[in-house]
């Protein structure tokens, strides 16, 4: 992933291996080992690591070039795509025309890599502060660091924030034809505790009022902070857990009380035949920040439940009190509780942001259309659009007027996603803007029906709808192919997830805790190397382990137990001092959960859906505008562990012996 290293995946040094080891051999390797410990320094092994303290516009380009053909001699329109970033997909076809001949003969040269001037055998030492040149030994080695003119004007050091934009899958903007936004924690970021707490205090009223619950429940108070996204809700037990990508429970809570390690590896650890894959209906994910509501209500009606003070609770299941709670905060979303106090203050509720409309302008002027996909029904997103877009709150005339909706191609409210995405039968209703009402259309049919320039036909009658699903976009769009189209959202499931693997739209997901993320990650940097050495340390000794046993003359004798037995115990002292620094370490990022982006040494399940399905991720929308058009977003390399341990500089590599041979 590009820029953003969350693992502390270790990296273990390899051992060199030889035909037999004589008794000097194994203690100048445990004389290593020791060494290695004992270079991590007392510091090391405290538990109280030192932390440190701690308006771009878009160049209009078009969506394709007209250049001269090599070839033909001829002027032709040359059309790129989402997936053309760079010249890797050639290399890669070079190299597989090339013939045996050439890759195992003498032509296989390195002439082009070894063409930099050397002085003894050595690459010149620079000069002229060239030693200050990003990447100069690599492009002298390489021989073309003459050939360049602006390397000398990038930074010596990458400029990196949360304001910049993460690439998993590589993606070129200009190969885009449209662009679609959702709204909610999209395009309007919400202000908390005070957003949450609208649907909060509507859905516990709800909850005593109308369904009958204690009054006690009414006592409730919202604590946001102690949810993390990337959750999952057993509703069946009352349950919320945190897993790694391989659906492993690394830690779980029975309401607000902490689950132990036995009654959870119990409860969901994998049994014979049976592997969890937490799909099932009465799993719920914590994929929005919009869930923290109904997780508060729920962990506080499983406390209320188990304590056996109320007859109404002991007759309810906890998979039926969740889904009450789930219906009386959706209410609250459709009621008016939210819409309606947010309409009388806005500037209470959402975040202003200057760089909004000046991205969509410029988005457009470079020839891309630009659509907004809501759940949010017209009413809503009109008072919040108009806000974002006049900075304040508006009258009705001036309200009514929408000029907001000249930023957009097409507006969809009411969109029903994820069922937006997957439905082909759902119907699309026009908006009139005026007044909110709806006029039925005959969608598809409609805009074949209009002939040449349909679906513009089709727009100049109104571009606000309702409801509908993706044929019907796609059509007024015009576009057919899914990678022409990305589509940027909050929530992992129904907007990033099921438009990419239904549609194969290209995502960007929106992640408004990285920021925070980024910045305890970077605070913590000293502590998370530590812990990543004292791992690497843990496989040290294990190897060593492994390679006494092997090559002993008799692994049985008293002289080699008691060495293992002395590994085993040395293991003992770093896992203890290592388990206490990584509690540290993930308690600075969250006091109950941790690490968004990890479960133990592990990606989270959160992580893993986010590595997988967006192609890009950032902290909030506009910081899509702060790349050109022409920008085109490339990932990092990836590399399997076996990769990774001989890209390690305390790595030796030694090709295979089979060591019984020798013996």
């Amino acid at each position: 992933m590009a820029l953003f290293s969350r693992s502390l995946a270790y990296i273990p040094s390899g051992a060199s291996r030889a035909a037999t080891f004589s008794a000097s051999r194994i203690t100048s390797r445990k004389s290593d080992i020791a060494r290695s410990f004992a270079s991590l320094s007392p510091s090391l092994l405290s538990t109280s690591a030192s932390m440190p303290s701690s308006s771009m516009k878009i160049r209009p380009q078009r969506m394709g070039y007209t250049g001269r053909s090599a070839a033909y001699g001829e002027d032709e329109t040359v059309e790129s795509t989402s997936y053309e970033v760079d010249e890797d997909e050639e290399m890669e076809q070079r190299l597989a025309d090339r013939s045996p001949k050439t890759i195992n003969g003498d032509s296989t040269s390195s002439t082009v890599l070894n063409g930099a001037p050397k002085v003894n055998g050595n690459i010149a030492e620079p000069t002229n502060g060239e030693d200050t040149v990003p990447y100069h030994e690599l492009l002298t080695d390489v021989g073309i660091y003459d050939k360049l003119k602006t390397i000398h004007e990038i930074p010596k050091k990458r400029p990196l924030s949360p304001n910049d934009v993460f690439c998993n899958r590589e993606l070129k903007v200009g190969g885009l034809k449209a662009m679609g936004f959702d709204m909610d924690y999209t395009l309007a970021q919400y202000k908390q505790p005070a957003f949450d707490k609208l649907a909060f205090d509507g859905a516990i009223e709800k909850l005593v009022y109308a369904l009958g619950y204690p009054k006690e429940v009414l006592d409730l108070e919202y604590d946001h902070k102690f949810w993390v996204r990337g959750l999952i809700i057993d509703t069946q037990r009352g349950n919320f857990l945190k897993i790694d990508r391989h659906k492993y429970v690394r830690l779980a809570y029975h309401g607000f009380s902490p689950i132990s390690s036995t009654t959870r590896k119990h409860l969901y650890s994998r049994t014979f035949n049976k592997v969890p894959s937490f799909t099932e209906k009465h799993f719920v994910n914590m994929d929005t920040l919009f869930q923290h509501v109904d997780a508060h209500i729920f962990a506080s009606l499983v406390e209320m439940k188990d304590r056996g003070d109320h007859e109404f609770l002991d007759e309810r299941t906890y998979e039926e009190i969740y889904r009450q709670v789930r219906e009386c905060v959706d209410l609250c979303h459709r009621d008016g509780v939210i819409k309606d106090e947010v309409a009388r203050n806005p500037e209470k509720y959402l975040v202003l942001d200057d760089g909004l409309f000046p991205m969509l302008k410029n988005y457009k002027d470079t020839g891309l259309k630009v659509f907004l996909l809501t759940n949010s029904y017209w009413e809503y997103t009109s008072v919040v659009m108009n806000y974002l877009f006049h900075g304040k709150k508006v009258d009705d005339e001036l309200k009514k007027k929408n000029v907001w909706l000249d930023y957009f191609d097409i507006c969809i409210v009411g969109s029903c996603k994820p069922a937006f995405l997957v439905d082909p039968y759902l119907n699309l209703f026009r908006v009139r803007p005026e007044d909110g009402s709806l006029l039925n259309t005959d969608g598809l049919f409609e805009i074949e029906a209009l002939g040449k320039d349909g679906a513009q036909k089709f727009l100049n009658m109104g571009k606000t709808f309702q409801g509908g699903n993706w044929n019907h976009l796609q059509a007024m769009l015009e576009i057919d192919a899914g990678e022409e189209i990305l589509y940027v959202g909050d929530h992992l499931y129904a907007d990033v997830l099921r438009s990419k693997r239904t549609l194969g739209w290209r995502s960007a997901f929106i992640v408004p805790e990285l920021s925070e993320e980024m910045r305890v990650f970077h605070e913590n940097v000293p502590l998370s190397k530590k812990i990543t050495k004292l791992r690497k340390l843990r496989d040290e000794l294990s190897l060593y382990g492994d390679m006494i046993r092997r090559t002993s003359a008799d692994p049985e004798s008293e002289e080699i137990q008691a060495k293992l037995q002395q590994i085993e115990e040395d293991d003992v002292v770093i896992k203890d001092i290592l388990t206490k620094m990584a509690e540290q370490y993930h308690a600075a990022f969250h006091p109950v959960w941790g690490q968004m982006f990890n479960a133990g040494y592990q990606d989270s399940r959160f992580a893993f859906f986010v590595q997988n399905y967006a192609c890009l991720y950032t902290a909030k929308a506009t910081n899509l505008g702060l790349s050109s058009i022409g920008r085109s977003f490339r990932t990092s390399g990836e590399m399997l562990p076996h990769d990774k341990l001989l890209a390690d500089a305390g790595t030796k590599f030694t090709p295979y012996v089979d060591e019984r041979e020798t013996n």
